[in-house]
């Protein structure tokens, strides 16, 4: 490669760049941007060719509206981050509260309204098996703990769940927490 004073030239396997002020046979001597005046061989120089071309072009094919235009355009809307914990919520929710289950439980007896809880807590379990609905909480209250005793028996005859107190932060003492084997045949 040819060198001839004034050109802009870069250092391979270092991080200079600098001006040709002094060429002695094979021996060239660079001003660096910082003003420091290095000796390098030929083979270990190139020609700097992007910066003559770079300072013609770097603004010539835009005009300063549309580089205003592209800095004032809106900022998309941040994609909100679902907590790890939030997560694994359950994604499915049952109140076995009677009176969310029927208009008026007036004439009802005791075991009618046992009777109905439990076959709603059935009716739901078995609709998310089928659909594999992997999280289900069911609301039962905290009471004299009847109906979480016999949702116990109800879960426990199901070989493809685990049950447990839902969060007790949200729910209180009132609630379980149903886990669905995704995996397992049901019984």
């Amino acid at each position: 490669m040819t060198f001839k004073l004034g050109d802009s030239v870069m250092v391979l396997d270092e991080d200079l760049m600098g001006t040709i002020k002094k060429i002695d046979g094979d021996l060239i001597s660079i001003e660096t941007e910082d003003g420091f005046l290095l000796d390098f061989k030929t083979d270990e120089l190139v020609k700097n060719k992007s910066d003559k071309t770079l300072k013609g072009k770097l603004f010539s094919n835009s005009n300063i509206s549309t580089v205003i235009s592209e800095k004032e355009q809106p900022k998309k809307k941040p994609v909100k981050k679902v907590k790890a914990k939030d997560r694994y919520e359950p994604t499915m929710e049952i109140d076995l509260h009677i009176h969310q289950l029927v208009k008026s439980s007036k004439g009802m007896t005791n075991h009618e309204m046992l009777t109905l809880q439990l076959n709603t807590a059935q009716r739901q379990l078995d609709f998310a098996i089928k659909n594999r609905i992997q999280k289900i909480v069911f609301i039962h209250g905290v009471g004299e703990g009847v109906l979480k005793m016999e949702l116990d028996y109800l879960f426990g005859r199901y070989s493809n769940v685990k049950f447990y107190d839902a969060n007790y932060q949200k729910y209180g003492l009132g609630a379980t927490e149903v886990y669905i084997y995704q995996n397992v045949a049901p019984n």
